[in-house]
This record gives structure tokens, C-alpha cells and sequence, in this order.
């Protein structure tokens, strides 16, 4: 059931049977795709839910989720192009490891445990990086054909970013409702454990992909 669950956002079926017999430069699917396949990542979207929790500034968050897209979208394009191979499992736990940094952080443990504060920014330029090879892990296992490969890619990378505007445009406005009310500064801790619990699991969901042999996202 673990292992199950730990491919639960890969690129499958009919889609994956498209991208796997794609020829030549096909934009619009692979805009689609990139769109989907953000929306239906739970793991990028509870990343996100981290970043944002504490930010209430536009300004703020238009330059954190800007270092998050840079990040994810050098390490898309270079993963797949360089051919950068990492076990999808290993990948996909570092990315729930990212959701329980996160949470970490937005709890105040690393102020209480350690007295410093790492750079939030380039933690999360850092673990952009992470999330996009994730996606190249996924795109790799459908042996894409290397006519179109560019435009295609460049397409599915900029459908990412529209997923990611339309699911952080969503997030903003229920967590914009939900902060004002009386509810959200005690509940907010609560939050985030359970925020940090769902990274720990995610993680563990895909390491035991990985020790019990599961199949490759």
C-alpha cells in the first residue's frame, strides 16, 4: 500500500502514453501536462502551503515562489536534457523531506534547537532545485523522443508554472480568508505539525518504495 501510494502523482495511462510517442514540437499537450501534473502534486503543492504560511506581504511572496520556480525549472530542463539520473524514489523523498523542513522552520525549531536561523531564501531556491528534478525523474522513465524535445519541454516547464499560479492563487485565497479569523493564530502550530507529519510520511512512503523494490514512479 506504501508503494502504491508513493507513485500516486506520476505521469501515467493515456498521458504518459502521449508524452512516450510524442513526434516533433507538440506545445499545447505538453503545456497541459505540466499544468496537471502541478495541480495534482500534493508533495509541490504542501511545499508551497509551507512557504507561504507565514507571508503576508504580495511582495514576499512573489520573490519566494519566484526562487522556488527558478530553482525547479533549472533542474527540469537540465535534468532531462543532461540526463541526470536519480533514483525517482530518493528524489521524491528529499521533496517530502522539504515539506517537514518547512514546517520546521515555520514552527520556530531551528531558533529553539539550534539559535540560528538558516537563509529561508536560499533554502527554498535549494529545495526548487530538488522539486524540479522530481518532475525530470518522472518525465525521464517515458523515453522521450528527442525530435520536439526542446519546445515540448520548454511547454510542460511553463505549464508547471501556470499549475503552480492557479493552485497558489486557490491557497492565497483560503489562507487569506482563514487569517482573518479568530481560528488561525491558535490554530496555526497545530498546522504546521500536521504540515511536518504529511512531509515525514511522504518521505517514508517513498523510501519504502525504494528498500521494497516498488515500482519506479
Amino acid at each position: 500500500m506504501l508503494v502504491g501510494a508513493a507513485a500516486a502523482h506520476e505521469i501515467g495511462g493515456s498521458d504518459a502514453a502521449f508524452v512516450a510517442g510524442a513526434r516533433g514540437a507538440d506545445p499545447v499537450p505538453f503545456l497541459y501536462l505540466g499544468a496537471k501534473h502541478m495541480v495534482t502534486g500534493y508533495d509541490h503543492l504542501l511545499f508551497l502551503v509551507g512557504v507561504i504560511f507565514f507571508l503576508f506581504g504580495l511582495r514576499q511572496i512573489a520573490l519566494y515562489v519566484s526562487l522556488f520556480s527558478l530553482g525547479h525549472s533549472a533542474t527540469l530542463l537540465a535534468g532531462v536534457f543532461l540526463g541526470w539520473r536519480v533514483d525517482p524514489h530518493l528524489v521524491d523523498a528529499a521533496i517530502g523531506l522539504s515539506v517537514a523542513y518547512k514546517a520546521f522552520e515555520n514552527l520556530g525549531g531551528f531558533r529553539t534547537l539550534f539559535r540560528a536561523q538558516p537563509d529561508t531564501r536560499a533554502a527554498v531556491f535549494g529545495f526548487g532545485l530538488i522539486h524540479g528534478l522530481g518532475l525530470a525523474t518522472k518525465l525521464q522513465t517515458l523515453d522521450l523522443n528527442p525530435e520536439g524535445l526542446l519546445a515540448n519541454l520548454v511547454a510542460f516547464n511553463v505549464g508547471v508554472e501556470l499549475g503552480q499560479l492557479l493552485a497558489l492563487s486557490l491557497i492565497l485565497v483560503v489562507m487569506t480568508l482563514w487569517r482573518r479569523t479568530r481560528m488561525f493564530a491558535p490554530a496555526a502550530q497545530g498546522a504546521n505539525v500536521v504540515l511536518m507529519l504529511a512531509g515525514f510520511i511522504l518521505a517514508g512512503q517513498q523510501i519504502a518504495g525504494y528498500v521494497l523494490g516498488g515500482a519506479v514512479p
